[in-house]
């Protein structure tokens, strides 16, 4: 394999030309070699006993598909703040937070907007984005053990529910299921396995319907999110974490969606979602709940009336035929109507969080967790199901496939593109009509050479750059699991977008071709259409890297052009090869616009007669191509600088992708003084928490902005006040 890499990278480097267009070919094939050589991802064990490793054989004949290992998950001490440089001040997005998680039970963390919910499900999933002004302290415990590894399976469902919009529910699910289960060799036994998933999730009735998207309709919300459950789901995980599962979605859809992760928690996963402001019904589906006010723990323990009973002791009751969800979000919002009304709520905030850190202990860890035998086998069988996942040819016929439908049943943005081609072609034509052999005709096709350059080029990266954000987003999640590597992924789309890609440019030059009256040949229209096809490749690898260079599909379309409009200046058109100042010189090298311009003016001039009076008028087209440096050009010199930028652009954006995959903060041993603050708090009697003495609540007072609620016009706790003083 290394000589014939070798002696590849050798052609390839004598066909590029001297100088830095030989380095740049010999980087590009040495990395293609290596993305397309190397081995796909696995996971391996970590703590493996000798006891594990005599029973992976048995482990791997039978594999346990669909069975769920119970996972506890205890967290305390989450803290995570964030710095300001410019201000030097420090803000805590999370402030000592505590709780646990069970298997078989539904956890909801509620609290307003801002309070913290996303950012603790990130924590506790592993996935808060890492950034050098976070700090991330506090201990996770995964059933009774430190977990500074992920050693149990886990699925997140984000709020964005991001598909292949052309495929339908069933292969959505299949084509997932083929890539994270391989050991699912029988094709019986997959389709078995993901009908068991349309119909445990609602989706049968819908399965052979296209997910859709804005421009063509599929699926509702509701379903999409279930969608999104199943591609999770496929793997088996232990623990489900979801962020906002309600979000954008009616009432009746989101009580669907809450009612499925409550069947997901009761057949044995963990089930732990945030939540905004649920309805009465969706209320009443969760086990436990988490109770966040500006970072701050207000409340966690279990749901329905216990955390009405525990307010209830301050004298905080929640009113008749009232939803239980808004009286704890208002109980624990701040006001900002008034300055007293921002005093008065931060006041009663301040007071319930000292309140239940005080009285934490009693309520939380109330269940005994599974022992560590479970963790060990959980952490055994894991491993086992990452090996396999190495097969780099299988994955890349799998994304081959995916790649091919998404596009060639991509419709609506077929026919826009073919209108367009068609469109621009029937006017560039009817303004070039019929060129002659004047000496005026020279310049005008040139022109039109140019633009043709142009258009092609434009076309293909405004689609690119246009689509690709949103799809990377896809391939950062599934390569997160360890789905497939990032070669195949490459391969795959390159191969599928090229019978697409190149009608295109194809319609373009049959329609213009013969209205402008080009070189009338058949060879020199061939070559014609093959060198726009060949740019159009090169400009969306190009969209490609954009793509990969910036976060969102807004930034993409931006940079994109304008990086375009670099390369139109120094297209060949507008400023000469040999006018160009020397720090310049660079640029139409890797011009994409200057070699497609190039080769259709070699084209398009070379054997050309003109008409000419005088000594000084062009008679031939090789005079043409030497007023624009293009004398001693080949066609086939085009062709290859086209080639070699279409290399670059691809081995930039797998260098892109790889250098901006996702990074996750690392969660730090909270500080000595949190731990020794916690062993020295006296926990209360248990007793007094379930039958809490009624205090004699304080005078009503007559700001009115203080009595958010019905409910007795009680502040809070006595000793709480004295205690914020």
């Amino acid at each position: 394999m290394v000589r014939f890499g070798g002696k590849m990278a050798c052609q390839l480097v004598s066909l590029g030309g001297n100088g830095a267009g030989q380095f740049l070919a010999a980087a590009a094939v040495a990395l293609l070699l290596r993305l397309f050589s190397g081995p796909g991802p696995a996971l391996m064990p970590e703590d493996e006993s000798p006891d594990d490793e005599k029973n992976d054989a048995a482990d791997e004949d039978s594999p346990d598909v669909g069975k769920v290992f119970p996972v506890t998950i205890r967290w305390s001490n989450i803290t995570c703040s964030l710095s300001d440089k410019s201000s030097k001040s420090v803000r805590f997005l999370l402030n000592n937070v505590s709780g646990e998680a069970k298997p078989g039970r539904l956890l909801a963390i509620m609290g307003p907007s801002g309070s913290g919910k996303t950012t603790l499900l990130n924590v506790l999933a592993g996935q808060l984005m890492a950034s050098p002004r976070l700090h991330l302290s506090g201990l996770l415990e995964v059933n009774g053990r430190p977990s500074s590894n992920r050693t149990y399976k886990s699925a997140y469902v984000r709020q964005e529910d991001l598909f292949f919009s052309q495929l339908t529910v069933r292969e959505t699910l299949s084509l997932a299921a083929e890539l994270q289960l391989p050991e699912i060799a029988s094709v019986e036994e997959r389709d078995e396995y993901v009908n068991n998933l349309l119909f445990k999730l609602g989706l049968a009735i819908c399965a052979d319907t296209i997910v859709g998207d804005a421009k063509v309709r599929g699926i509702s919300g509701g379903e999409k999110k279930r969608l999104s459950l199943a591609c999770e789901l496929i793997a088996s995980p232990s623990v489900i974490f979801s962020d906002e599962p309600t979000t954008g979605l009616d009432a009746f859809q989101a009580e669907k969606v809450m009612e499925t992760l409550r069947q997901l928690a009761q057949d044995g996963h963990t089930v732990i979602c945030s939540i905004h402001q649920p309805r009465g019904s969706v209320y009443g589906k969760f086990d436990d709940i988490v109770l966040l006010a500006e970072g701050a723990l207000v409340y966690a323990g279990s749901a329905h009336d216990v955390p009405l009973t525990y307010f209830s002791k301050f004298g905080y009751r929640c009113p008749d035929h009232v939803n239980p969800a808004e009286f704890l979000a208002d109980l624990i919002s701040v006001d900002y109507s008034s300055a007293d009304s921002v005093y008065s709520s931060r006041k009663r905030i301040d007071g319930l969080v000292e309140s239940f850190s005080q009285q934490s202990s009693t309520i939380l860890y109330a269940t005994p967790l599974i022992r560590k035998e479970g963790s060990k086998k959980l952490s055994r069988k894991t491993s086992v199901k990452g090996k396999g996942k190495g097969s780099w040819w299988r994955g890349f016929w799998l994304l081959l496939r995916r790649a091919w439908m998404q596009a060639s049943r991509d419709g609506p943005t077929n026919k826009v593109r073919a209108t367009m081609s068609i469109a621009s072609a029937i006017i560039f034509g009817s303004v070039f009509w019929r060129m002659g052999k004047s000496q005026t005709s020279i310049q005008d096709r040139m022109g039109l050479l140019q633009v043709a350059a142009i258009n092609t080029a434009m076309a293909a990266l405004t689609k690119t750059v246009g689509v690709f954000p949103k799809e990377r987003a896809i391939v950062d999640r599934e390569r997160a699991k360890g789905s497939y590597a990032l070669g195949p992924y490459l391969l795959s789309k390159l191969i599928a977008e090229i019978p697409v890609g190149a009608a295109f440019p194809l319609i373009f030059g049959a329609v213009l071709y013969p209205m402008s009256r080009l070189h009338p040949t058949f060879s020199r229209f061939g070559k014609f259409c093959g060198i726009v096809t060949a740019e159009s490749f090169a400009a969306s690898a190009m969209g490609l890297t954009v793509g990969a260079m910036v976060p969102t599909t807004e930034a993409a379309m931006a940079v994109g052009p304008s990086l375009m409009t670099v390369f139109i200046v120094f297209g060949g058109y507008y400023v000469n090869a040999d006018n160009t100042p020397i720090i310049f010189r660079w640029i139409p090298n890797i011009s994409l616009i200057r070699w497609a311009f190039q080769g259709l003016c070699i084209n398009e001039f070379r054997g050309l007669q003109f008409d000419h009076q005088s000594s000084i008028d062009v008679e031939t087209g090789e005079q043409a191509l030497e007023r624009l440096s293009f004398g001693g050009s080949r066609i086939k010199d085009t062709v290859v600088a086209q080639s070699r930028i279409l290399l670059f652009w691809y081995c930039t954006t797998y260098l892109l992708l790889e250098k901006n995959k996702p990074r996750y903060q690392r969660l730090e041993p909270p500080c000595r003084e949190q731990i020794q603050s916690q062993l020295q708090l006296e926990p209360l009697d248990p007793d007094d928490v379930k039958q809490p003495q009624q205090l004699d609540p304080p005078p009503p007072k007559k700001d009115a902005s203080n009595q958010q609620l019905e409910s007795p016009p009680v502040e809070i706790r006595p000793f709480i006040l004295e205690g914020i003083k």
